[in-house]
This record gives C-alpha cells, structure tokens and sequence, in this order.
C-alpha cells in the first residue's frame, strides 16, 4: 500500500513566533495512515525536530549537493543529516525558475540526498505554455527521466514524487480532478516502464498545485493521487488540519 502523505512547505513565510505558534499547533494534529511532513524555513528546523512527535517530520526546503567547502550560503545534505533531517524538497518550481536550477544540477541532489539517506520530495510540472502546446506529458516525463532515471530501482524506490503544475501555483487556479489524475497516472505508468509495476505502485506521487481545504477531498480521491504537497494552506492550523482530514 502506497503512504498517504500531507506536506506543508511553508517557504519563506512567518517569523519566529508564528512559526513556533503554528508548528504546535499542527504537532498536535493526530491522523492515523496519514504521513505528515512539514517544511519550514532553515532557521526553524532545528528546534522544531527537537519538539517533534512521531506523527510528524521535519525537513528542508532545499539543500546543495556538495558535502562541505567554500560556498557561502548554502546548506549542505551531510549538515541537515545530522541535526535529524530525513526529507528535502528537491527541484520546485520556484528553484527551478527562480534560481535556474537544472535537471543536471538536480539529479546530483537526489544523488547527495540517497547518499545522506534523506528522502527526496522530488518536484515535477510544466508552465501554463507548455500545457497549452500539449506538450506537457512529455516534458513532465523528461524531468524524470533527467534527474532520477539513473538510480537504481533500490534507490528510487526511496524517493517522493510530487507534481505540481506550475499555471495552478499562487494563481488560485487548481488542476480538474481529471488533469490532476491523468498526470498522476502518466507519471505512475512512465515509472512503471523504467522500474516495474511493483515500484511503480509503491510510489507516492503527491499532488502541489494550490491544494486547499476546498478541494482536498476530491484530490486524494483520484486513484493516483497520494496526497499532497501544500503551500500558503499549510500556514494556518485549521486549513492543513482539514487537508489531513481529507483522506
């Protein structure tokens, strides 16, 4: 059986009492069969695994691939290895647009991820322009296949999907829960190729286009859909709750 998960990636929002305030507040948030993930910002990590349960992770928004050296700003997988990491977020949109991260530079996070056995939430999804042109299965497969199609079956199994459509970030649009089916079905069936039905049907491929409370429900109903990746919904209390509820 496939983990259902709910993962709040809170960005760069909330200082550090009302990240405090929300973390306790979503900690003591009980679901049982449901995987909660919470992504804060890199400041707030480490205390927040020092107070966590076991009905929640905490991991990192991103990390650079290289264990250690002259590269000022950057964290690296060995360093968030141990302070209790266990998953990063690996290849969002935003990264990629915003600070033109590459498929190449990519699988070698995934590749430092495994190496430090964190879990990478690797993140998948086409523009608006490339959905337009009907190009986006292929495109969305291409990332796959760049960046993670040359770990062993092993190691791929250890890894997070999640797609999200990059036209249903911010814009309060949502994928239809057919489009959001459809991709995650390509997805499943374009591992399934590469690695096998079983490995295929294991993963975990979650949903992260402007998932909500509104339409969580609906989402985590499609087969395919195995929960999501949240934003600006993860930063209030009640809203993720009713996500984790959803399923």
């Amino acid at each position: 059986m496939r983990k259902k998960i709910v993962a709040g990636n809170w960005k760069m929002n909330l200082n550090w009492d009302e990240a405090n305030a929300l973390f306790q507040e979503i900690a003591a948030i009980k679901k049982e069969g449901v995987e909660v993930l919470i992504f804060p910002s890199t400041p707030y990590i480490q205390p927040f695994i020092d107070t966590a349960n076991r009905t929640i992770s905490v991991g990192a928004q991103n990390a650079y691939a290289k264990d250690s050296g002259a590269y000022t700003g950057e964290t690296s997988f060995q360093q968030l290895k141990s302070i209790g990491v266990n998953h990063v977020i690996i290849g969002h949109s935003e990264r990629r647009a915003y600070f033109n991260e590459t498929n190449v530079q990519l699988r070698e996070k995934v590749d430092a991820a495994l190496m430090h056995s964190i879990t990478p939430v690797f993140c998948c999804g086409e523009s608006l322009d490339i959905r337009e042109a009907g190009n986006e299965k292929h495109f969305v497969t291409n990332q796959l296949k760049e960046s993670l199609f040359h770990l062993s079956a092993e190691d791929f199994s250890k890894c997070i999907i999640a797609y999200e459509p990059i036209w249903a970030i911010g814009t309060g649009k949502t994928a239809t829960n057919e489009q959001a089916e459809e991709m995650h079905q390509t997805i499943r069936s374009f591992i399934g190729d590469h690695y096998g039905e079983p490995i295929a049907n294991s993963t975990s491929i979650l949903y992260g286009g402007s998932c909500n409370e509104n339409n969580a429900k609906e989402l985590f109903s499609c087969y395919n859909v195995d929960g999501g990746l949240v934003g600006g919904a993860s930063l209030k209390a009640s809203s993720f709750k009713s996500i984790i509820d959803a399923f």
